[in-house]
Order: structure tokens, then sequence, then C-alpha cells
């Protein structure tokens, strides 16, 4: 996997992928249809955001790409790629307890907050995509 050039792209099995991090400067694209949805995505080399619908989904500071990102009710999956350590925040169901799964690694319960944010931290080298697995309790 590397960067996504088109910014945003939908994926044959319905995920969509998403980011550049080699982007010296903002770029974003409005209004991507997928699967009833509206995404907006801003990305370059320092933070990577996606929105769903007008509302938060997604942001890794700094920059990633993301293939495969799938967010339902139970579930968020994805795989994400970076030069380095990113911190990543995802907007989940508020008070809720989720299993963190990182490259086939229990990486222990989070707890959202108030607001349902879950943040985490994934040790990422450029080299090979880490893929993330969360899952509600």
């Amino acid at each position: 996997m590397s960067v996504i050039s088109e910014l945003i792209r939908s994926e044959s099995d319905g995920t969509i992928s998403f980011g550049d991090y080699s982007l010296a400067a903002k770029a974003k694209l409005d209004n991507f249809a997928n699967d009833g949805d509206l995404y907006k995505v801003k990305t370059y080399k320092d933070i990577t955001k996606l929105e769903r619908n007008g509302m938060f989904v997604y942001e890794s500071v700094p920059g990633t790409a993301v293939s495969g990102f799938s967010a339902k009710e139970e579930a968020v999956s994805f795989q994400v790629e970076g030069p380095e350590d990113a911190q990543i925040t995802l907007e989940l169901e508020a008070g809720t307890e989720y299993h963190i799964v990182i490259n086939d690694m229990d990486a222990g319960l989070m707890k959202t907050n108030l607001g349902g944010k879950l943040s985490m931290s994934v040790e990422l080298d450029g080299t090979q995509p880490v893929k993330v697995e969360i899952t509600k309790k």
C-alpha cells in the first residue's frame, strides 16, 4: 500500500481508502459519495482527517494513508500506513468499551469519552501497513 493519490476512493469490497501523507500542503476532497454517505477528506504530511455526512470519523497526527476502512455499528477495521508513529482518533459510541487489536496483537480494552472519541497510538515505520480492528464489547 502507499498513499492514495486521488485522496479518497471506493474499493471493490465496499470499503474506502483515503489519505496522502506525502503532501507538503493540505489537500481536500468534499462530497465523495460511497454507499449512500458523503465523505470529506483533508490530508497532508501533518494530519489526515475524514468526515462522513458532516460528522467526524477519523483523524491521524501526523498524516497517514488508510486502506480498507470499514465502520459498522459493532466494529471498525482498516489498515494504516505512515512514515512515523501516529496518534489516531476515531468517533465511536460515547461511553462505550471497545476491544482493540493491532496487527493481530491484543492491545486491550479502551472506553470512549463522553463525546465518543477513542484515541490510540499506532507504531508505523513507512514500510508495512498496520492492521487495526476495533470491536464493541
